[in-house]
């Protein structure tokens, strides 16, 4: 039932037990997972080209290295792996990457902390109220 697994991450160290859990899906169903990272693009809409150019490499270089890490902890489990960084609004990006994937699962941690510091509607909520595919929310430690 699950072949691909999408896993976007923010890179942040509480995504290990979001990894853990794709690791875990994978391996039982001999999957491939292809982690995602967005750079979230929207608040440097308003800064001068070279500046913008300078933080959106910054970012993707950060995406990068949140991307191999993961890949790594879960090639060593012993899983195929793909990465892929792109750039825009972060559900819409998770959400057209599902599309193009035919992703079968998409694993994702979500913060369940103050409600105040989500009041526009975090991430994970417009994934889950959107995608095609089933999404498993993995709660992250709220200290992040």
């Amino acid at each position: 039932m699950f072949e691909r697994i999408l896993l976007p991450t923010d890179g942040t160290n509480s995504m290990e037990t979001v990894i853990e859990a794709a690791a875990d899906i994978a391996g039982r169903r001999d999957a491939e997972v292809h982690i995602l990272y967005v750079v979230d693009d929207r608040a440097f809409l308003t800064l001068q080209d070279e500046m913008k150019t300078e933080v959106l490499s910054e970012l993707k270089g950060e995406g990068e290295a949140a991307t191999d890490r993961a890949a790594t902890r879960l090639r060593e489990a012993g899983i195929d792996v793909e990465t892929t960084i792109r750039q825009g609004d972060p559900a819409d990006q998770i959400l057209a990457h599902e599309k193009k994937l035919g992703a079968d699962l998409i694993t994702m941690g979500t913060r369940r902390g103050d409600y105040t510091k989500n009041l526009m509607g975090s991430v994970s909520q417009k994934v889950v109220a959107r995608a095609s595919a089933p999404v498993l929310t993995v709660n992250l430690a709220s200290d992040e």
